[in-house]
């Protein structure tokens, strides 16, 4: 690749020492160094934009990091007002990343950017999920990185990732997580891992509402809520009691499949049942049908939920659910098949978990300019990285 370094070096110089209030690049700088001051050759707010930069244009690792800013460190040394005549080694990265900044501010400063964007934070639903990095199982171990993430799937941005600790689950986690998130008018949605009571509890005090998978971790609410159903829909010898049931579906064909799902409501057990904020259950029938087989698979799955009957009729309760699962195609997907994630080798103190929160911030970036393709987004700004700085020094 050739690049014209007159029009560049123009351009860099016309741009050089500008950047906008409530740009990332001032994000950025907020954060503390944890570094001692002396003896500091690279400011971490530039090192950051470093892999920030390199990352958007392709990179995955520290050497290739190193290697992708040496080649460009005269365009970027002059766009940043950066002196050194020097670009980082590929273990300074690895080093910052893993003991110079705080993984936590990091991801807060990454989503108040993003939520600040003009239609930022149209969202009212929150994804639950974890994700384990395979990378960074150290021989003899059998579990390596494992973070928790709050989604929200409708703009693409993490509200924030917190590890999962090495003796803990996700159920340990996921409290103090969502204490770090306004949870007012929002709907947190998670499989049955996260159907539990005081979490539950803790959703609805905090102003927002829960919609639950519910399966054998709670084997008596789940036999409740199938005996429900079954009663209610002629399906035993019992006698029907005041039947409120409300009923939707969806068909959707795509990858060569013909899926159907049917929805089945009912607010019966909300007076019922002692659980916190509980207004609704829910059945769920799963039917997909592969075209070039005919074969034919289906599943019932239950879930309940805070959400009263004038919040979220069954139409709307099925399309939360089916939500849901975006941080799995929006989010998991492309960190692990396009940012390499699942590969992530980095020792180093948090430096795994730093990059995670950088990978969350390029799908973020890249879904705001209106790439829905990541590597389109990526082959883009590895050719014109003074556009991809424009993205980190301009809000």
């Amino acid at each position: 690749m050739k690049y014209n370094t007159a029009a560049v070096s123009l351009e860099a110089r016309q741009e050089a020492f500008f950047f906008d209030v409530g740009s990332l690049y001032e994000h950025l700088e907020a954060l503390k160094d944890r570094r001692d001051p002396h003896g500091v050759r690279y400011p971490l707010a530039v090192v950051l934009v470093f892999v920030i930069l390199a990352k958007l244009a392709g990179e995955q690792e520290p050497r290739g990091i190193a290697q992708w800013v040496e080649l460009r460190k005269e365009i970027l040394r002059e766009a940043l007002e950066f002196d050194r005549d020097t670009a980082p080694h590929p273990i300074t990265y690895s080093r910052i990343l893993g003991n110079a900044v705080d993984v936590e501010h990091l991801q807060q400063a990454v989503s108040r950017f993003l939520l600040s964007a003009a239609d930022g934070g149209r969202s009212t639903q929150i994804n639950l999920d974890g994700k384990a990095l395979r990378g960074t199982i150290r021989a003899g171990q059998k579990q390596g990185l494992h973070l928790l993430a709050a989604y929200l799937p409708d703009d693409g941005i993490v509200l924030m990732q917190m590890e999962v600790g090495s003796k803990e689950n996700e159920i340990v986690t996921a409290p103090r997580l969502l204490k770090s998130v306004d949870l007012q008018g929002k709907i947190v949605t998670g499989d049955a891992m996260f159907a539990q009571r005081e979490l539950s509890r803790q959703v609805v005090e905090a102003g927002g509402d829960y919609v639950w998978t519910v399966k054998d971790n709670q084997a008596g609410l789940r036999a409740e809520i199938a005996a429900l159903f079954e009663i209610e829909e002629g399906h035993t010898r019992l006698k029907t009691i005041s039947n409120d049931l409300e009923r939707a579906q969806s068909i959707d064909k795509q990858h060569g499949r013909l899926e159907q799902r049917r929805i089945t409501t009912s607010s019966m057990l909300a007076d019922e049942w002692d659980w916190p904020g509980l207004k609704q259950v829910f059945k769920i029938e799963r039917e997909v049908e592969q075209l070039s087989s005919g074969k034919k698979r289906s599943e019932v799955s239950y879930g309940i939920s805070s959400l009263s009957r004038k919040q979220a009729n069954a139409r709307k309760l099925l399309e939360t659910v089916r939500k849901h699962w975006m941080i799995e195609n929006g989010l998991h997907y492309r960190k692990d098949c396009t940012l390499r994630e699942d590969y992530c080798r980095l020792r180093i103190g948090e430096a795994a978990q730093a990059m995670a929160v950088i990978n969350n911030l390029i799908v973020g970036l890249a879904l705001r300019q209106g790439f829905k393709y990541l590597p389109d987004a990526r082959r883009k700004y590895n050719a014109q990285p003074l556009e991809a700085l424009k993205l980190i020094l301009r809000r």
